[in-house]
């Protein structure tokens, strides 16, 4: 499944807002076009968002510094936003040619995504029952994806996994992306909402979770889709295996610990009234929203990278693969 495309000057986008009803590409052409696709979540999931802004800062023509800042902003807690703008920026400076190095960055992407799938289906067996949040496979990637990767190699490969897709409310990512996805391939898919994750775990119907994520701390701590933290939490507390994969650029060497992510807090209408004919709540309801909660390091059983499977300690072993680099 490709959502993004660049072909002969042009970059065609999949948008995500909507499916899984209808299959849409959109043209951007302008900063805000781009912006706006971001900040609207037409695109999302951390290396997806990295590959769209890397092609944005190559095919815009206007002042690069200005616009890696304005890209930046549409999506603070997204560190692959940042990261592929800054490598934009210094390629521009170095004077390379911007759309093969947004080329090379989307290409690194689909190795990384196939590493990272390698890596995590060493930790699953055949027919085990998986529960995932929010959504982590091709759209929000490219090629496999991240956190729904081992899934989709797995199936390629013979195994037979039960997943169990939490829904992720507000925006239903797991309902609308990670279901259609996994029916998509053929694998066998049940959605449940998200309070119903303790419920399965506690039948015994859940073998691992896994889950992708926008950001990762010095620490291990990450920030993922809001209720990955309760998720997390009911994993340990039933003794079940939580598995984080995600690109070694989504490390944040910079962030010491999760409590230095910046949240962001999005608008009360996706609670309210997205996704409904009509208002959820009243109007003069107040509302609170942010789209991401941080897991605790210590509630993570392992961090799977494009280079390798990390295990706590995670603030030494974190670092052990930084010094390959």
């Amino acid at each position: 499944m490709e959502n993004i495309i660049y072909s002969d000057g042009e970059l065609k986008l999949l948008d995500q807002t909507l499916l899984p009803c209808r299959e849409e590409y959109i043209t951007p052409k302008t900063k805000e076009d781009y912006f706006y696709a971001i900040k609207a979540l037409q695109v999302r999931g951390a290396p997806a968002i990295g590959i769209f802004a890397a092609y944005a800062m190559a095919l815009l023509p206007d002042d690069k510094v200005e616009l890696k800042d304005y890209l930046d902003s549409a999506r603070p807690t997204a560190v692959n936003l940042s990261w592929a703008t800054e490598r934009m920026l210094k390629a521009y400076r170095d004077g390379k040619n911007l759309i093969d190095e947004a080329k090379k960055i989307h290409n690194e992407d689909r190795e990384m995504c196939r590493k990272i799938s390698e890596y995590g289906l060493s930790l699953l067996n055949d027919g085990d029952g998986v529960l995932t949040h929010c959504n982590a496979g091709a759209l929000a990637a490219s090629s496999y994806g991240t956190g729904l990767g081992p899934l989709l190699l797995g199936k390629e490969r013979g195994y037979n996994f039960h997943v169990y897709c939490d829904e992720t409310r507000p925006l239903l990512q797991g309902a609308r992306l990670t279901s259609y996805e996994l029916e998509k391939a053929g694998i066998d898919v049940t959605l449940i909402c998200d309070n119903m994750a303790s419920l399965v775990m506690k039948q015994g119907k859940i073998n691992a979770v896994l889950v992708g994520t926008d950001r990762i701390a010095a620490n291990g701590d990450i920030a993922n889709k809001i209720g990955t933290s309760g998720a997390a939490i009911l994993a340990k507390y039933y003794g079940i295996p939580f598995y984080v994969l995600g690109p070694y650029s989504t490390i944040d060497y910079s962030c010491s610990c999760g409590d230095e992510i910046v949240i962001e807090e999005r608008s009360g209408d996706e609670i309210k009234n997205m996704w409904y004919e009509k208002p959820m709540a009243l109007k003069e309801t107040k509302c609170y929203n942010p789209a991401f909660d941080i897991t605790d390091h210590s509630l993570i059983s392992a961090i799977i990278t494009d280079r390798g499977i990390v295990k706590p300690p995670f603030d030494i072993n974190l670092e052990r693969i930084k010094d390959n680099d």
